[in-house]
């Protein structure tokens, strides 16, 4: 299973000098192992990576974890969706008041985009996901709801014996009255547990944590708690603030580290990172 990131940026695309390392482009990974294409998220960064593809690919999955506009606003500048010999797939978080379906329709819809879904030269074929288990070529998937405001999912992918759990978006701070000791009740654990690879949300200092509770992303402090809890192998830190320039994510991830001490491997994401596992 190969793992490549294309964005890893939150809330907002973020290009500049001063964000050379660890890239602008808003949440996107690439997913394959042999024929299989999955693709994690439809931020900025997935206008590059429709751009890289080889001719041969024919189907692709697009796995959304929720439908906050940073994880979206690359789909219409996406350009196998205007190939008709390639059949995209879209899977996303149900939700008992409307259909995946008709919210995907809004993005693809004037005044946010000029194309509509159903102009599109094949249409999507769309799966609506919640706790769910499903299969993609080889490749095993668990999606479980997590905390963050709206409907929204986490991501376990297991290949063989490896394991990468995906959760861009998620506080699991929120809702627990004992993190990081106890997993039972904490968001996300299930997705994450004894992964070999977790991407997880790390947005916020933990002394801006505190004035933006309930916003649904987590310190970089938390994230490391969290890691610890679920006893993953290696944690990136993903969802960037995009205010933060690589300067300052180096030293606040520093800062974090020495405050932490974690004790296995930590580290920033940075776009265009490949992971290998299995």
């Amino acid at each position: 299973m190969k793992i490549k990131v294309w964005g890893c940026r939150g809330s907002l695309p973020s290009p500049g000098p001063e964000n050379i390392i660890y890239g602008g482009n808003t949440s996107c990974v690439e997913v394959s192992k042999g024929d299989t294409l999955i693709i994690l998220d439809g931020g900025s960064g997935i206008q590059r990576l429709g751009k890289s593809l080889s001719p041969k690919v024919k189907e692709l999955h697009v796995l959304l974890t929720h439908l906050h506009i940073d994880h979206t606003m690359g789909l219409g500048f996406f350009q196998p969706l205007y190939n008709p010999n390639i059949q995209v797939h879209f899977w996303g978080p149900s939700t008992a008041l409307e259909p995946l379906l008709h919210r995907l329709r809004r993005y693809f819809s004037p005044p946010l985009f000029p194309v509509r879904l159903n102009e599109l030269p094949k249409h999507p074929i769309i799966h609506e996901i919640n706790n769910s288990e499903f299969v993609i070529g080889d490749i095993k998937i668990k999606s479980a709801y997590i905390c963050h405001p709206g409907p929204t999912l986490g991501f376990r992918m297991t290949d063989g014996d490896s394991v990468f759990a995906y959760m861009p978006d998620h506080e699991p701070a929120l809702g627990s009255a004992n993190f990081p000791n106890e997993a039972e009740w904490t968001s996300g654990y299930e997705i994450a547990e004894n992964a070999d690879l977790l991407f997880h949300d790390g947005e916020y200092t933990a002394a801006e944590y505190q004035t933006k509770i309930g916003w649904g992303h987590s310190s970089l402090q938390d994230a490391v708690a969290f890691g610890a809890l679920a006893k993953v192998k290696k944690l990136a830190i993903f969802h960037h603030d995009p205010l933060n320039s690589d300067e300052r994510l180096s030293k606040i991830f520093e800062e974090c580290v020495t405050a932490t001490s974690p004790n296995y491997d930590v580290f920033l994401c940075k776009e265009g990172e490949v992971f290998e596992l299995g």
